[in-house]
């Protein structure tokens, strides 16, 4: 909630939900809005808004406090549909609240089979802050588990094993966690759900939160896949899964990742999506019923050659792909860059790949070829110009398929 003026400044994407502003002023390419209070009107792509009335489901993450008797308790914020505005400017918020008691409170020393033991008694489960290195699967087995990081409590797995899994996701809530990839690939670092999807309750989606993915970068990491959501009804919510483009252990062959994010789920929603550098699709959207707000990806930078970056004789791969068999899918504010610096003269057909049908909408999406390093040769499918030249300037797709109205939430 800000009474004033926010100046956006040189934010190039910027997803602001569930807020109120008294004003908003600047933008780059794209400034997305989603039940916000004073937020500007629709107007994509000049000035680059791109306003939602609502959110259509939100529900804030759990969060730590000492309540007035000196007790530490963990507040669980309810689910909104369709909100506008903040959950805090009216008393009591609405919600539920746990005591510490029901929580195992986690450190960096304990072992997952300890953890295990603890979440196996239907305990919920506290990260304290610093690195778990993990030598077996943290089992998240019953509906309605609390796992919450402090401090970005960081998973990072030894021997290949998958951090974490979700057994069963009904109302299940994983916030504040870095999930960072080890020197032996895993097969995903956070699995929602198994591969029969299992039981969901869409009164009760389970949500990840402010859940990080890091491939490389504080040294050799690999995964062939970072998150996979394989359950209906799911909320994610500011997720970034990143394969280091910089720092230590990076390289085409070094922190080896095919897909950032797979969405194999029914009714899944993504506010805040940010998926970036992977080697092959970076994120493959095989449920029904998915909707994204907000978009950020980067393509790789590091493929070696175009034959490297190239499949079943196709250009490049998209950055967001929605599977051919999906008949309803729909998603707002997207953007897509190309920063090819190992060898500028790759190319990519399209930066999103999507079935043409009624039910598949796309509204506000954008490619950039950064410094000219590279070329994008459509925004979505065979439609939007190439992005391409030294100027840094986005391509634009209102709509898509083009001629349709603008979208509700379905």
């Amino acid at each position: 909630m800000i009474d004033g003026q926010v100046v956006n400044a040189s934010q190039q994407q910027w997803l602001t939900r569930d807020s109120s502003v008294g004003g908003w002023s600047n933008a780059v390419w794209n400034q997305v809005f989603a039940g916000v209070s004073g937020a500007p009107a629709q107007s994509f792509p000049d000035p680059p808004y791109t306003t939602l009335p609502t959110s259509p489901l939100s529900r804030e993450k759990p969060f730590l406090y000492v309540d007035e008797a000196g007790g530490y308790r963990v507040f669980l914020p309810a689910l909104r549909h369709d909100a506008v505005g903040v959950t805090w400017d009216r008393e009591p918020a609405a919600g539920s609240s746990a005591p510490l008691e029901r929580f195992f409170v986690a450190r960096p020393s304990d072992s997952a089979r300890t953890i295990n033991r603890a979440l196996s008694q239907g305990k919920h489960l506290l990260l304290t802050p610093g690195v778990y290195r993990l030598t077996d699967t943290i089992r998240v087995k019953w509906a309605g588990t609390v796992v919450l990081g402090l401090g970005y409590a960081t998973l990072t797995p030894l021997r290949g094993v998958v951090p974490m899994t979700v057994a069963d996701p009904r109302g299940v809530r994983i916030a504040g966690l870095l999930f960072d990839a080890g020197p032996v690939s895993s097969r995903v670092l956070l699995e929602v759900g198994g591969k029969h999807r299992g039981r969901t309750d869409p009164r009760e989606p389970a949500s990840v939160q402010d859940v990080f993915f890091r491939i490389g970068g504080a040294g050799v990491g690999r995964a062939a896949t970072a998150l996979v959501v394989n359950s209906d009804h799911v909320l994610l919510d500011h997720v970034w899964a990143w394969r280091a483009d910089h720092g230590t252990g990076v390289g085409w062959t070094v922190n080896t990742a095919d897909t950032g994010v797979v969405v194999n789920g029914d009714h899944v929603l993504a506010t805040g999506l940010f998926v970036e550098h992977f080697q092959q699709y970076n994120v493959v959207w095989n449920g029904d019923h998915g909707r994204t707000v907000m978009f950020q990806n980067e393509l790789p930078y590091d493929p070696p050659d175009q034959a490297a970056y190239t499949h079943h004789g196709v250009a490049g791969y998209a950055a967001y792909k929605v599977a051919d068999g999906v008949g309803h899918h729909e998603a707002w504010g997207l953007g897509s860059y190309c920063f090819f610096d190992v060898d500028p003269t790759i190319r990519t057909a399209h930066a999103f790949e999507a079935p043409r049908r009624p039910g598949v909408v796309f509204h506000d999406l954008l490619t950039v070829s950064l410094n000219g390093a590279g070329v994008i040769e459509h925004v979505i499918n065979d439609v939007g110009g190439p992005a391409q030249g030294a100027d840094t300037v986005p391509v634009d797709v209102v709509r898509y398929p083009p001629g349709r109205a603008r979208g509700a939430w379905g």
